[in-house]
């Protein structure tokens, strides 16, 4: 019984797939996601391109414009990844994805490598909303904001 305390523990922590500044969701300039719309999260300012398997988990969804990546956990959370604000106008320019959807992923592993600069120069932003996207009635335990890294949890679930 102790293992799967542990395993649902391990389920329960979201770490921070890009490193940067995590900012409340409130903060991003775009309706869509300051309102929580599609789910609660935090937002991080990139300062680094990599992102990182925020879990063990799954990939779930790829988009062919590679800006976003909807990601499970093992404990069935699901998390989007939404790299930057309206990249999907980019049609996957400056985004370099490493898995596809079926993929199994361990903490800390490269799904993907962005070109910042390229994103800062043709994109709304590179803030980029980490949504969590279900199963429904998902809450937020903690969230912690600042400078953070992949060894950071940017999100705890009650």
């Amino acid at each position: 019984a102790k293992d799967a305390q542990m395993m649902d523990d391990a389920n329960k922590d979201i770490y921070s797939p890009i490193e940067g500044e995590a900012v409340e969701l409130t903060e991003v300039p775009d309706q869509v996601f300051s309102e929580k719309m599609m789910g609660d999260g935090v937002a991080i300012k990139p300062t680094s391109g990599t992102v990182r398997a925020p879990f063990d988990g799954e990939v779930v969804t790829d988009f062919p414009t590679k800006h976003a990546l909807g990601l499970t956990n093992e404990g069935g959370l699901e998390l989007l990844v939404h790299f930057g604000l309206d990249t999907v106008n980019l049609k996957g320019e400056g985004f370099d994805l490493k898995v596809a959807a079926g993929d199994k992923i361990k903490k800390g592993d490269v799904l993907m490598e962005v070109d910042l600069d390229y994103i800062r120069e043709n994109a709304k932003s590179d803030i980029t909303p980490i949504i969590i996207t279900g199963p429904a009635g998902t809450e937020i335990a903690a969230r912690e904001l600042g400078s953070v890294t992949n060894d950071d949890v940017v999100i705890n679930i009650k």
